[in-house]
């Protein structure tokens, strides 16, 4: 059973990972690290991560960039692997991921949810067979009228899977508003729609002669998310060190 510590429990992530987590046979909880305290969690709870025994084998994180130094010093200090799931790193914080990641094993993904990273394993192998037949690519996604960036990263990502498949060729086009002119061949639209509660809809359209192939990806709830994050650490626990991401958790 792999034994887990929650940095960031007490968050909205940190909660539904332990929920998760305390029905899964596979796991268990042995610590949790969140600078609010006002919530009981059947495990031991510290303030700082400091406070902690060590007793875990893989960490997950969902908790904020001001607490990723010390979280990666930790992680080092102790040679624990880490799935880090806090985003809006600085470029000096992301240096110092890399350079943890030559003594720890860490995995950051743009997305966690299992499905979308099958999705971006499976728009590979259908670029490689439908762009030569002339099908033309489109990216639309939605999320609820909260989120402040556009396109999302994980639109981006889905985005750099097509072009990968495409050896780098294709340019990224993601408002037409200003242009008065046909769409160019080897560009990839990405539209972003912003409403309501929308936990986040990506879809990748494949738009040939007559005939429009679509891949299509809903998430409903955050539980992917920590779904994808659960299975993560069961990866990640004694892998050696290095830089991992969800695709290494996805093999077909």
């Amino acid at each position: 059973m792999t034994k887990i510590m929650m940095h960031g429990c007490n968050g909205k992530m940190g909660q539904v990972i332990t929920h998760m987590v305390s029905e899964d046979t596979e796991v268990t909880m042995v610590a949790g690290v969140d600078g609010y305290q006002g919530i009981t969690n059947e495990y031991p709870t510290y303030k700082t991560i400091e406070e902690c025994a060590g007793e875990e084998e893989v960490v997950i994180d969902f908790s904020n960039a001001d607490a990723i130094d010390s979280l990666l010093a930790y992680c080092v200090d102790k040679e624990k692997p880490v799935v880090l799931c806090t985003t809006g790193l600085s470029e000096e914080q992301l240096l110092k991921v890399e350079e943890a990641s030559k003594k720890i094993a860490i995995l950051k993904s743009a997305n966690m949810s299992l499905g979308v990273n099958m999705l971006l394993k499976l728009l590979k192998e259908a670029t490689k067979v439908l762009t030569p037949a002339g099908f033309d690519v489109e990216i639309v996604e939605r999320h609820h009228n909260q989120k402040v960036d556009a396109p999302s990263g994980t639109a981006l990502a889905l985005a750099d899977s097509v072009n990968e498949a495409l050896n780098q060729e294709y340019t990224y086009n993601f408002d037409r508003s200003q242009d008065r002119k046909k769409r160019e061949k080897k560009e990839i639209g990405v539209v972003a729609v912003r409403g309501g509660t929308i936990v986040g809809e990506h879809e990748v359209i494949f738009a040939g002669e007559d005939e429009v192939i679509e891949f299509k990806h809903s998430a409903y709830s955050k539980a992917v998310f920590a779904k994808g994050a659960v299975e993560a650490a069961k990866f990640l626990a004694g892998k050696p060190a290095g830089m991992y991401d969800m695709s290494d958790v996805v093999q077909f």
